[in-house]
């Protein structure tokens, strides 16, 4: 009897080992699937700046935002990320990973030719298809009008939002959605978060969202008051302070950005990589100090081109940090498609920073920015500007971070000029 009894306890611990490992195998298995296949949603905010985001140091007054705010507290900050100083180069060089001189776009409105492969294509490509794409929000790289280049003509699975660059009216605007135009008369923000989460909850397959908000945009008005915190703002007019009004809008979005989070199952938000990037700097009508009117949004200053970047989720392991790193606008290519399981590093103008997310390393020596006439570039303590006449202006950002002194204005020590130099020949480099 006591064989038998210690012979059954011995099959039944056998057993548990067994179920035990079968359970741990099959936990891994999810695990592996959650590290190889997350989602992917990148959100981009139309014009807002340090000044106007939580979590930095610049501008005195900033909006209510407890969902981004989430979004930065359970992931990392990165606090120099360059983009360009206007939306349609920003949004170009995001989803081609060049520079603007190589796609021709370099300011508002520029057309983006139709040989460019899109992230969004390049993902679909190197995954044989695993991923499935959307781009709900502002497009603005095709003009104003519907063309052969609209999202889907690149490669989009999916489109449905605003062509053109921005809306007369936040509750009077055209919807285009599969090609066709539609007047919309629902509250634009809210509209966009609709399209989303009835996407997203439309899949079976991993999926890449680009979710471009034309908030906080101008024109400046008056959300639905839930949305906001601003009080009983009254419909705006010129003359008007607009700050209020443009907290208001950055309000809503966020609102609207909770709605979709909490439309989203746990496991599949827990299966997600969130990005939130500004696409450039503030309005100058709204310009905090230390940025002004003339060194926000539309300049290659700091207040231009210098903008929130915040990433969070699945395998995002440096919760709650600050990353000092260079990145470029650029680098969401090669990151985003690094994430969503292609083995490239770099490609184009584009460096991968998926590292980044877990360990500390070193990314770049150099950021690059541009418009038509003008170029700069930083190695992280000096930066150079360089006008296509010839004139050139140099500042020592890790002394004077908002570009109040230029250095040629006055005699450079041994020090400047070595990396006056330097910079010089880099930039030769990036645009030969």
């Amino acid at each position: 009897m006591k064989y038998y009894i210690k012979k059954t306890c011995f099959l039944f611990i056998i057993c548990s080992i067994i179920l035990f490992r079968c359970d741990k195998n099959e936990t891994n298995s999810e695990e592996s699937l959650v590290s190889t296949s997350p989602n992917i949603l990148l959100i981009i905010a139309d014009d807002m700046g340090k000044d106007a985001t939580y979590g930095f140091t610049e501008g005195n007054v900033k909006p209510d935002t407890p969902n981004i705010n989430n979004i930065k507290n359970s992931g990392i900050t990165f606090n120099n990320c360059w983009v360009y100083p206007t939306c349609s180069p920003t949004r170009a060089s995001m989803i081609t990973g060049k520079y603007g001189y190589r796609t021709g776009v370099k300011q508002a409105g520029d057309i983006l030719g139709s040989s460019e492969t899109i992230l969004q294509k390049y993902i679909k490509q190197q995954t044989n298809n695993e991923y499935v794409t959307a781009l709900i929000g502002k497009w603005h790289l095709s003009g104003n009008e519907i063309s052969g280049s609209s999202p889907e003509a690149f490669g989009m699975d999916y489109f449905a939002g605003l062509i053109g660059g921005g809306v007369q009216s936040y509750y009077q605007w055209q919807l285009t959605e599969n090609g066709v135009q539609a007047n919309e008369t629902d509250y634009i923000t809210e509209k966009i978060t609709d399209l989303s989460i009835d996407w997203v909850n439309a899949q079976e397959k991993p999926w890449f969202l680009w979710l471009a908000y034309n908030a906080p945009h101008t024109p400046f008005h008056t959300p639905p008051a839930e949305m906001h915190s601003q009080g009983n703002l009254l419909d705006y007019s010129q003359g008007m302070n607009p700050l209020p009004y443009y907290m208001a809008a950055i309000e809503a979005m966020d609102y609207q950005i909770g709605r979709l989070l909490e439309n989203m199952s746990e496991s599949e938000r827990n299966n997600t990589v969130i990005l939130f990037i500004g696409d450039n700097g503030t309005p100058n009508q709204v310009a905090q100090s230390p940025f002004s009117n003339s060194t926000a949004k539309g300049s290659l200053y700091q207040g231009g081109i210098n903008t929130p970047l915040y990433v969070s989720g699945v395998n995002v392991n440096r919760v709650g940090k600050i990353d000092n790193n260079l990145i470029n606008g650029t680098d969401l290519y090669a990151t985003i498609s690094e994430i969503a399981g292609v083995p490239v590093s770099r490609i184009n103008d584009s460096k991968s920073f998926k590292t980044l997310l877990s360990s500390v390393t070193e990314h770049r020596e150099f950021q690059y920015a541009e418009t038509n006439e003008f170029w700069t570039i930083n190695n992280g303590k000096y930066k150079l500007f360089v006008n296509s006449n010839g004139s050139q202006e140099m500042y020592d950002l890790s002394s004077d971070p908002y570009e109040s002194n230029n250095l040629l204005n006055g005699t450079l020590n041994s020090d400047q000029l070595e990396y006056k130099t330097i910079l010089e020949n880099e930039l030769m480099q990036i645009r030969d």
